[in-house]
């Protein structure tokens, strides 16, 4: 369960960093957002695990 509440938030906060980047048009923008956004997606995740299922 673990797992799945790590990557479910990484892929969502990589996809909201993604779409946030894009709206400056640069490709090295959009990637890096989205590189520091699924970082913190999987700390997100991480503490949704301990708050809901340890």
């Amino acid at each position: 369960m673990k797992n799945l509440c790590i990557f479910g938030t990484a892929i969502l906060f990589s996809y909201l960093g993604w779409t946030i980047g894009s709206r400056f048009d640069d490709i090295m923008l959009s990637f890096g957002v989205s590189a520091v956004a699924s970082l913190f997606g999987v700390w997100v995740g991480w503490k949704v695990y301990q708050r809901f299922f340890f």
